[in-house]
């Protein structure tokens, strides 16, 4: 009997040890110097193009972090930046990916009414492995492709810390 209080012990705390960790959840997420990083490089990427732009880059979900817009870029670069990077972080998915659903499949064609999405290429997630922990969203290319160019050559500028 002296045996069976101390095993039932130990039982019961393994039990209550596996419960809790299926009740909280361990994410990786986007820091402030990483987005920094990711929207400079961006902006840089398009500069070099001859493209003034806003980069925007959010955590996974969705909260703004980092946001530059380069000398010259209109007012409304900021909003797109920031909406496309919205939407990409939030459907864990391109924008130009999304653009072409939405355009292709009348079901998903009421995408673009949820509040804050913006369905536009140059919308990128941000990955860690195959977890999304942010997206960067570029607006002021001429052309939504040119924004994504942007965006996934300022995402490779900092590859090394993404493993």
């Amino acid at each position: 009997m002296k045996f069976a209080t101390p095993l039932a012990a130990v039982a019961l705390s393994l039990f209550a040890t596996t419960a809790s960790a299926q009740a909280v959840r361990t994410e990786k997420n986007m820091s402030l110097d990483l987005a920094n990083q990711i929207a400079a490089a961006t902006v840089a990427s398009c500069s070099a193009s001859g493209y003034n732009v806003t980069a925007a880059v959010v955590d996974r979900a969705g909260t703004l972090r980092a946001l530059l817009r380069a000398d010259n870029a209109g007012p409304h670069t900021v909003g797109a930046a920031q909406g496309k990077a919205y939407t990409s972080a939030s459907a864990r998915n391109t924008t130009a990916a999304m653009l072409e659903t939405v355009q292709k499949n009348p079901g998903a064609a009421t995408l673009v009414d949820i509040p804050g999405f913006l369905v536009l290429g140059g919308g990128v997630p941000v990955k860690v492995g195959n977890e999304v922990i942010g997206a960067v969203g570029v607006g002021g290319a001429p052309g939504g492709h040119l924004d994504e160019a942007c965006a996934t050559a300022g995402i490779a500028k900092v590859a090394e810390l993404l493993k």
